[in-house]
């Protein structure tokens, strides 16, 4: 698919983030986040999930992160290549890095990160701290222990049986 045929919605787009946008709500039911998501790869739905945080007591139980999850078992694979996320929210950080990671081809997405800060959900701190030096971080951020580090890496690039990803 060309980078311009990504970015342009197709037939099943508005289907696909009807249903996620419904995972989001029967969420709220259910006592978690207004967040649903679900992955799609050649008009098969591979997995959905909803945002389980405060139900599993798990910072990182995002719909998303919970989506790539569930399509990576069922698949047997950590790479969702040629598959659309839909999302009832614009991702987070923590699942925008899932999301590239996972190599997920397309991202859809309903409501956005303004929308999500109007409901108290503001995630746009995170990305503006992102940006900033660790010295300036609100978490108190220091590096250590660089040398001895570096030797993961080392071990990592002479390791033949290595899984490159």
């Amino acid at each position: 698919m060309s980078s311009h045929a990504a970015h342009r919605a197709s037939p099943d787009d508005e289907r696909w983030i009807a249903r996620a946008v419904e995972l989001a709500r029967a969420s709220v039911q259910a006592g978690g986040g207004p967040f649903g998501a679900l992955i799609v790869r050649d008009g098969a739905l591979l997995a959905e999930a909803s945002n389980r945080v405060t139900l599993e007591l798990d910072p990182t139980a995002h719909a998303e992160v919970n989506a790539i999850r569930r399509a990576c078992r069922a698949l047997a694979d950590y790479r969702l290549n040629g598959a659309t996320l839909y999302s009832s929210c614009e991702p987070c950080p923590m699942c925008l890095g899932a999301i590239h990671w996972a190599r997920l081809e397309r991202l859809v997405f309903a409501c956005s990160r303004t929308d999500a800060a109007a409901a108290g959900f503001d995630d746009d701190w995170i990305y503006r701290e992102l940006a900033l030096p660790l010295e300036q971080r609100a978490v108190p951020t220091l590096q250590l222990g660089r040398e001895l580090g570096l030797g993961a890496f080392d071990a990592w690039r002479e390791f033949s049986k290595r899984v490159e990803y």
